[in-house]
C-alpha cells in the first residue's frame, strides 16, 4: 500500500466513508435480531413448528454463507464500487416484500436472499474502507464496523418493542419491513463514495487511481506507488481466486480467519436470535418486556464490550487481545453450564459478562482478513471468512432451540464453551500481530512458523 495512504491525515472524508461502510453491518444486526422479536407474533399467526422457527432463524445465515463466498470473489474481480449500492437495493426490496408473506417458505426464501445481499456488503465495504485508511486509524475504524452491527441489533429490539406496544403481536410484518428505512438512509450516505485506488491501480486504471488520491486526500502519488510490486508479496496472484487463499502462502491465514470467526459467532447468533428462550430457561419471566428489552440489554453489552477491545488492539496488539478474550469468554459459559438452575438475575449477569468479553474477537472479525491478505484477494478472504462463520452461526441458530428442548440449558451452555475453547486454541496457534504495520506489509505472505517458533511466540504473548 502506498505510504501516502498509510500516513495520510485522518479527515472528514474518512469519517464519511466509515459511516457509509457501516451500513452493511448495521443492517445485518438489525435484520438478524428483528426476526427474534417478530417471531413472537409470527409463530401463532402462521402456526409455526419448532423446526420452522429454527429454519426462519437460520435462513439469512445460510444466505450469508452463499453470498459471502460468491460476492467476495466478484468484488475482487469487478471492483468494490460496482455493487456498493446494488446490494442495499436488494435488501430494501426483500424487506418490503416481507410485509406480504403468507407462509413460512416465502419468509425463508426472502431471508435467504437478504442474507446473500448482506454478506455481499462485507467484502465490498470493509475492503474499500481498509484500502483508504491510514495505519494509525485502520484497526479502530475497521473494528468499529462491528459496533455498527450491535447498534443495529439494539435498535432492532427497541423498534420491535415499540411495534409490539403500539400494534401488538400482529405488527410483525411491519417489523420485518422496517429495515427498508435504514436502506434508504445508507443509499443517500453512500452517494459519491469512490472506488479503491489500490484496486484501480492493479487493474490498469492508474490515472483514475492517482486522481482519486489527489481529490480525496490532497496528496500526490504515482501509479507505481499504488500498484506496488508483483501481487504485493513477490508473486503473481489472480484477482478473486479462491485457490490463492488455500495456497501454501496463505492457507494458515485463511483457516485462522474462518475458524476464529466461526467459533465466536456460532454461540453469539444463537443467543441473539433466541435470547428470550435462553432467558426463559433460567427462569426469567416472559412477556413482551423481557422477551424484547431483556435480550436488547444483552445486545447493548455486546456493543459496550467492543470499546475497550478497540483500545486494546491498538495499545497491546491484535494477537494478545484475541487470545485473552477467548480465554475469558469460556468462564461465564462454563459457569452457566455447571449451574443450570442459577437464579435468573445471576444467569443474566453471566450472559452479560460473556457478551462484554466478546469484544476482542468482535472487533477483529473484519480487521484480520483485511490486514492479512493482499488487494487482489482481500475481498475474497473477507467473503470466505464470513461464509465459514455463518456455517457455525446457521447450525447454532438451528440447533439451539432443539438443544434447549432436548438436553436442557446446562449442556447447551457447555457445548458453547467447548466451541469457544476451539477459538482460543486456533488463536494461540495462528494469530499474527499486524498492529502498526502498513497494509501492503501485513498482507505479504510469510511461511508457517516451525513448532518451536510458534511455541516461543505464544509464550511471549501470554507472559505477564
Amino acid at each position: 500500500m502506498s505510504a501516502i495512504i498509510d500516513h495520510a491525515p485522518y479527515t472528514s472524508f474518512h469519517r464519511r466513508l466509515a459511516l457509509a461502510c457501516s451500513g452493511g453491518p448495521l443492517l445485518d444486526g438489525f435484520i438478524l435480531s428483528i426476526v427474534g422479536v417478530a417471531l413472537i407474533g409470527m409463530k401463532p399467526e402462521l402456526g409455526l413448528s419448532t423446526a420452522e422457527v429454527s429454519l426462519i432463524g437460520a435462513a439469512a445465515l445460510i444466505g450469508m454463507f452463499v453470498g459471502g463466498a460468491l460476492f467476495g470473489m466478484l468484488t475482487d474481480r469487478i471492483g468494490r464500487e460496482v455493487m456498493y449500492t446494488a446490494d442495499l437495493l436488494v435488501i430494501a426490496a426483500c424487506s418490503v416484500g416481507s410485509f406480504w408473506v403468507t407462509d413460512v417458505w416465502a419468509i425463508v426464501a426472502l431471508r435467504f436472499v437478504l442474507g446473500m445481499a448482506i454478506a455481499a456488503d462485507y467484502p465490498i465495504a470493509t475492503s474499500l474502507l481498509a484500502e483508504w485508511l491510514p495505519i494509525k486509524d485502520r484497526g479502530r475504524l475497521l473494528g468499529k464496523q462491528i459496533i455498527a452491527w450491535y447498534a443495529g441489533s439494539v435498535l432492532a429490539y427497541g423498534v420491535g418493542y415499540l411495534f409490539l406496544q403500539l400494534g401488538g403481536n400482529g405488527s410483525w410484518r411491519w417489523m420485518l419491513a422496517s429495515s427498508a428505512v435504514l436502506c434508504a438512509f445508507f443509499l443517500v450516505v453512500r452517494r459519491g463514495s469512490p472506488e479503491s485506488p489500490l484496486w484501480l491501480a492493479q487493474h490498469g486504471r492508474e490515472q483514475e487511481a492517482v486522481e482519486l488520491v489527489r481529490r480525496h486526500l490532497g496528496r500526490e502519488v504515482t501509479a507505481e506507488e499504488l500498484r506496488g510490486g508483483p501481487a504485493e508479496g513477490g508473486e503473481r496472484l489472480d484477482a478473486g481466486s479462491m485457490r490463492v487463499l488455500f495456497s501454501p502462502a496463505y492457507r494458515r491465514r485463511t483457516l485462522f480467519c474462518g475458524l476464529f470467526f466461526l467459533c465466536q459467532v456460532a454461540p453469539l447468533f444463537a443467543m441473539l436470535t433466541f435470547g428470550p428462550a435462553i432467558l426463559g430457561s433460567f427462569g426469567m419471566p416472559g412477556g413482551t418486556v423481557m422477551d424484547t428489552l431483556g435480550t436488547g440489554v444483552i445486545s447493548l453489552v455486546f456493543l459496550l464490550g467492543c470499546y475497550p477491545a478497540l483500545r486494546a488492539i491498538d495499545r497491546h496488539g491484535r494477537r494478545p487481545t484475541i487470545i485473552w478474550s477467548f480465554a475469558l469468554m469460556i468462564v461465564p459459559l462454563v459457569f452457566l453450564g455447571l449451574w443450570p438452575t442459577a437464579p435468573a438475575l445471576l444467569a443474566l449477569s453471566a450472559l452479560c459478562a460473556y457478551a462484554f468479553l466478546c469484544g476482542g474477537p468482535n472487533v477483529l472479525d473484519w480487521t484480520y482478513p483485511n490486514e492479512l491478505f493482499p488487494t487482489s484477494v482481500r475481498a475474497t478472504a473477507v467473503g470466505f471468512a464470513t461464509s465459514v462463520s455463518r456455517i457455525g452461526a446457521a447450525v447454532g441458530t438451528y440447533l439451539l432451540p432443539i438443544a434447549l428442548t432436548g438436553v436442557g440449558i446446562g449442556p447447551t451452555m457447555l457445548m458453547a464453551a467447548a466451541l469457544t475453547a476451539v477459538g482460543l486454541l486456533v488463536s494461540v496457534r495462528w494469530a499474527e500481530e499486524t498492529k502498526g504495520v502498513g497494509l501492503r506489509q501485513s498482507a505479504q505472505a510469510v511461511p508457517s512458523p516451525r513448532p518451536a517458533e510458534a511455541g516461543a511466540r505464544t509464550a511471549a504473548t501470554l507472559r505477564p
